[in-house]
């Protein structure tokens, strides 16, 4: 485990002075990464995304590692109203139109974060699907802002073993079957394929809700 490379990696971006913010799911895969910027820099800015649609069992896990680790957290919403997110069936968005739901809740309300800071450092692992396996630690995101994933290299099993080294909490859900925890309407218990990630958005040809695969700028590829 790099924890040594991270502590090293933000003493640098402070160097430099650089303006630096973490974002947050606040699951259990989470917990790590946030232990570990609490022990360097507990005044780091974490973000999360309250989209309206969360379990309410996330945000109380949330205020115990807020309280927990003493993390300076703050909260993001959408400016459109859930009684605008229908379709002109009147549909909800997150049924009809997932990847629209997603911007307006998370990739929107995220973007003025990313015009303001010069680092987002966040907790994708390469295990966790094929479009993160194929993510650098260092990564050009939007707006001239550097994404940084400190634990891209760790493993699930890494995960557990740090949270079990320095006994820390795991998502109360967790014990109820569901293992990688989003919204609640589209997030199912895990479903045992070897893929964490699969029981979210089932049964929708989405694996992203978008701030990993839209808010990473695209590489441009060799003329030929």
């Amino acid at each position: 485990m790099n924890i040594e490379a991270i502590k090293n990696k933000l003493a640098a971006f402070k160097a430099e002075g650089k303006k630096v913010f973490a974002t947050s799911s606040f699951q259990t895969q989470s917990v790590p990464l946030l232990h570990i910027i609490s022990r360097i820099d507990n005044s780091i800015p974490i973000v999360y995304t309250n989209t309206g649609f969360l379990f309410p069992e996330t945000l109380t896990f949330k205020d115990e590692l807020v309280k927990r680790f003493d993390l300076n957290v703050i909260e993001l919403q959408s400016e459109t109203p859930k009684i605008h997110q229908i379709d002109e069936n009147g549909h909800l968005l997150y049924a009809s139109d997932p990847d629209y739901c997603c911007y307006i809740n998370k990739i929107s309300p995220l973007e003025p974060m990313l015009m303001q800071y010069d680092i987002w450092i966040n907790g994708i692992r390469a295990d966790q699907n094929e479009n993160r396996r194929q993510m650098k630690e260092m990564q050009e995101s939007s707006f001239g802002t550097l994404r940084y994933h400190p634990i891209l290299k760790w493993t699930s099993k890494d995960i557990y073993q740090y949270l079990s080294d320095h006994k820390l909490p795991s998502h109360p859900l967790e014990k109820k079957g569901y293992m990688s925890i989003g919204c609640e309407p589209c997030t199912r218990k895990f479903i045992d394929d070897g893929n964490e990630r699969n029981a979210r958005w089932f049964g929708m040809n989405k694996t992203e809700c978008g701030l990993h695969t839209d808010l990473v700028k695209k590489e441009s590829s060799p003329e030929k």
